[in-house]
């Protein structure tokens, strides 16, 4: 195995304020507490120790000990249960939809950097303890989002009536996209091994939280994974309080907004990732997740009937906190409320709405964790690598723009040299010429001369287009290859995790794939990884 690593910015699958992100580029410094290296968690330590309460530490590990009461639990997920009752453990997050059999492959990504970074700052910070913790997006109401994987160019989907907190949902019906996979993926040792963790997560669990539970915890017990599913009432009793200042005193809604105006003034490039609301919680009850709306003197629900004066809504938030279910502003700081943590770990996306959060959170009284973007890979098999290598196409090569990556490659193997960079050069300096003899006679030509400028520089390209068509047309074959093996490494032209699941690779690989990917993804390096089997 090959690990190669390139600046994400040189991918072209990055956001240029993921890329500035990276980059730490001085102007986003405000919108971020500590920059993610090894030095950067020595005061993020100090600051969570000083805020994380002993108190909050029991309601945590008491929840645990209840969530994992009906789960095959090892050694080392237990113990790193227990460390959670002591004041020097603190906690690395990733969170992920519940998507069914895992979704793309970046979830593993997202869990495997999370454990790898416990593991080194354990190296580095050798009397605190470190657990990584998956975050079940169990209170989601986004269905279509989760319901269905993709392999080899089929798509698995559940067909389902849906509603509500997509954790609550029976996985009845399963059976059907079970039998379909177990059809397409043979006999194999490797795909015997997919079936029964298929079968064992979603038709022997009633609901989709217990299915992702068994799944993840499957894949990962023996690293000490601990799953946390924040649809628990304990664990959101400690929210309460700052429940009620989001929704009556609309802290969140108003410095989200501050932050998201001085976004937009650093650049015009950094698309806004998520607005605020007024109130950033939902009502969760009877299979509905429907959002509180302040009306005059009351409290909607939407699109129910439900309604409550100020004081009914307190009362209801003290008796039944679990009936309140923050959205995508408000879950990062119940995160941060019930976790001794220290970083989260998400993609792109997800760390440029965090970007936004950080003056919510001191509003509150909550540090701000470390942000982390996880690690992206491109995994290239023995039989691509081959390939590239005969094409004489590079690591970096691959990631260019189809047209970009043919052109380059036609002018390379092409006997004509087709490019007419020193012609349109020379063309310049005449110009220059012209534009000083203009000056000397009558400005009132210098329009004339940039339009006859123009002009030729636009028959120079067209006729190198041209050129390189009728080269392409000579060396079809060529082409015809390297598009189908870019197409094949980054199917429907995106990358490779965000389409594929891991069951395609581990029917290849089968129980390497997983020690394979712990050894080739560093979270701290910030960089794209290339893994070549070899």
């Amino acid at each position: 195995m090959d690990i190669d690593c390139l600046p994400i910015a040189k991918t072209g699958y990055f956001s240029k304020l993921i890329c500035d992100y990276v980059a730490a580029e001085t102007e986003l410094k405000p919108l971020y507490n500590r920059f993610p290296d090894v030095e950067g968690f020595k005061g993020q330590l100090e600051e969570k120790g000083k805020h994380f309460t002993n108190a909050h530490r029991d309601v945590l590990h008491n929840s645990m000990l209840k969530q994992y009461k009906n789960t095959d639990v090892s050694k080392k997920t237990s113990a790193n249960i227990e460390l959670l009752k002591e004041k020097n453990t603190f906690t690395i997050v990733t969170g992920h939809q519940l998507n069914l059999f895992t979704g793309p492959l970046y979830f593993l990504y997202k869990i495997i950097s999370t454990i790898n970074l416990t593991k080194q700052l354990k190296t580095a910070y050798p009397d605190s303890n470190f657990v990584p913790i998956y975050w079940m997006a169990t209170e989601d109401h986004d269905f279509d989002e989760i319901n269905y994987f993709n392999f080899k160019g089929l798509k698995f989907q559940w067909n389902k009536d849906a509603s509500g907190a997509v954790g609550h949902l029976k996985t009845k019906g399963l059976g059907e996209v079970f039998d379909l996979f177990a059809q397409t993926i043979g006999d194999s040792k490797n795909a015997s091994h997919l079936k029964g963790l298929f079968e064992n997560a979603y038709l022997k669990h009633d609901n989709l939280t217990d299915a992702t539970r068994y799944l993840a915890n499957e894949i990962f017990k023996d690293y000490g994974l601990v799953i946390v599913d924040g649809d628990d009432a304990d664990l959101k009793k400690l929210l309460v309080p700052y429940m009620k200042k989001d929704i009556f005193e609309q802290i969140a809604f108003k410095k989200v907004t501050e932050t998201i105006e001085e976004l937009e003034q650093i650049s015009s490039d950094y698309p806004v990732q998520v607005n605020p609301r007024e109130i950033n919680y939902f009502y969760l009850k009877d299979g509905i997740r429907e959002r509180i709306i302040q009306s005059k003197e009351k409290y909607l629900v939407n699109d129910t009937t439900i309604s409550f004066t100020k004081e009914e809504l307190i009362d209801e938030m003290d008796a039944h906190p679990e009936r309140f279910s923050p959205n995508v502003i408000a879950r990062p700081l119940y995160q941060e409320v019930i976790l001794p943590n220290l970083c989260y770990i998400g993609g792109g996306g997800e760390i440029a709405y965090w970007l936004e959060l950080k003056a919510a959170f001191e509003a509150m009284n909550i540090p701000f964790p470390i942000l982390l973007v996880r690690n992206s890979a491109l995994i290239i098999t023995e039989k691509q690598a081959d390939k590239l290598e005969r094409m004489n196409i590079s690591k970096s090569d691959i990631f260019l723009k189809q047209n970009s990556l043919i052109n380059k490659k036609i002018r390379e193997i092409s006997n004509i040299d087709i490019d007419f960079s020193p012609q349109k050069k020379l063309l310049e300096e005449q110009f220059k010429d012209l534009y000083a003899l203009t000056e000397k006679t009558d400005k009132s030509f210098l329009g004339a001369v940039k339009a006859q400028e123009v002009k030729q520089k636009k028959g120079l390209d067209a006729l190198e287009k041209r050129l390189l068509q009728a080269q392409k047309r000579k060396l079809r074959d060529q082409v015809v290859r390297m598009t189908e093996l870019q197409n094949e490494i980054f199917p429907n032209q995106s990358l490779q995790e965000r389409q594929l699941n891991f069951s395609e690779f581990y029917l290849e690989y089968g129980e390497d794939l997983v020690p394979m990917l712990f050894e080739a993804l560093q979270p701290l390096d910030l960089t794209f990884t290339v893994i070549t089997q070899k």
